[in-house]
């Protein structure tokens, strides 16, 4: 049972690494493709693509992750999940809620963006933290640290975007069609 817990591990944790590599092309993909105002055809196929391997990563996470909860606790009775493992539940939800809305054209690209690079990032850094021994943390903790994070996000993806629209306004001004 070990090798198995083991290698699930290993997966759970070459998925992040994936995702949270995709996001980062992801939102530098998006960029590029906003620069000049308009998401082209080769854009957006390139895009799609990182989306398709963010879906697979999501999904192979979410599969690791309950499995790693549930051998958990059927091997230590514990009956209570720690607040590692809810920080976890808590960024993979809102990961896929995220998608979910993005998906369906709801979440704005204000928000959307910078909350699916957040929430990457988050399940990033408790993947970091695991194996350090730095999981004595309580979930309020956990909540303050990604709400911040997440607000830090949506605050860095929208200044990179006004500084580019800007730049953009500047080059329409200089060169008018």
């Amino acid at each position: 049972m070990t090798f198995i817990v083991t290698l699930v591990a290993l997966i759970q944790s070459f998925s992040i690494s994936l995702g949270v590599g995709a996001s980062t092309l992801a939102i530098v993909n998006f960029f590029a493709a906003i620069a000049d105002g308009t998401i082209d055809a080769a854009e957006r196929r390139m895009m799609g693509i990182v989306y398709i391997v963010l879906r697979v990563a999501m999904v192979v996470i979410l599969l690791t992750t309950l499995f790693i909860i549930v051998t958990e606790q059927a091997l230590n009775n514990i009956g209570e999940l720690s607040a590692f493992s809810f920080g976890q539940i808590t960024a993979l939800a809102l990961l896929f809620l995220n998608a979910i809305l993005m998906t369906l054209n709801v979440m704005p690209s204000t928000f959307g963006p910078a909350i699916q690079a957040g929430s990457w990032y988050a399940l990033g850094t408790l993947a970091a933290l695991l194996p350090l021994g730095l999981t004595n943390f309580s979930y309020f903790e956990f909540l303050l640290a990604f709400i911040t994070w997440i607000v830090l996000a949506v605050a860095i993806v929208n200044a990179v975007m006004a500084i580019m629209n800007a730049k953009r306004e500047e080059r329409e001004k200089e060169n008018p069609a």
